[in-house]
């Protein structure tokens, strides 16, 4: 009887943290459908819904946030979602964002989704600013460079994420700070400086958005929520 009294004890416990620990975020997709979501018109099929899952799977396209919460315009927050990639796939979260009909989005960041696609750039990139950069084993070893377009590049041996397997992403932007974490770690944390030159790579506010990256890509998304720090 003791013992399970203990374990009722327990889980209640285990259930009250995770109730703290999510509280103030609403989810932004249903589970069901793309209620809430606008596609690019290029390969505007390759976003649907399986199994409450989020399938991103086709040519190169972008699904954009366009629901009601927070008037799809977000400027601090914490956004956190899971995600699951397969062999050589690619793609990535954006935020501070904006709709447009096709190609790459020109305004906003982007966190990138990538376990073993050949781009060097891995899972908890500021994708172009500050990199996970994996080039594999034919490049000596080194911490960390700087471009003179000051990208930085930081040497890892694999990426934070693996394949067929469901990771947390966890994105949080404070004022001029971007921090990605996954699986709870940081991997990348920037403070815009005050003479950034491009206007539209520059922290403001903007939607959310998802990338369908090429053909041969398919990435699973789910339990996709937001807490509003503004």
């Amino acid at each position: 009887m003791r013992s399970i009294l203990f374990v009722t004890v327990l889980l209640l416990i285990i259930c009250s943290a995770f109730a703290q620990t999510e509280t103030g975020f609403v989810p932004l997709f249903n589970g069901t459908n793309l209620d809430g979501w606008t596609a690019t018109t290029e390969n505007e099929n390759s976003f649907f819904v399986e199994d409450g899952e989020l399938v991103l799977k086709g040519g190169r396209a972008h699904l954009f946030y366009s629901g009601s919460v927070g008037d799809a315009n977000f400027k601090n927050f914490e956004y956190k979602l899971k995600i699951k990639t397969v062999n050589n796939s690619n793609s990535g979260v954006y935020f501070h964002t904006q709709y447009q009909e096709e190609g790459w989005p020109s305004k906003g960041f982007e966190a990138q989704v990538n376990s073993s696609h050949t781009d060097p750039r891995k899972t908890g990139s500021l994708y172009g600013i500050v990199n996970i950069f994996c080039p594999g084993s034919d490049v000596e070893p080194y911490v960390g460079r700087v471009e003179k377009n000051k990208e930085v590049f930081l040497y890892k041996k694999k990426a934070p994420s693996k394949d067929k397997k469901w990771f947390d992403y966890h994105i949080t932007v404070i004022d001029n700070t971007i921090t990605i974490r996954v699986n709870g770690e940081i991997q990348t944390q920037w403070t815009q400086p005050d003479d950034r030159a491009n206007p539209d790579r520059r922290i403001g506010s903007g939607t959310m958005a998802l990338q369908a990256h090429d053909p041969e890509c398919e990435v699973r998304y789910k339990d996709i929520r937001i807490k509003i720090l503004d």
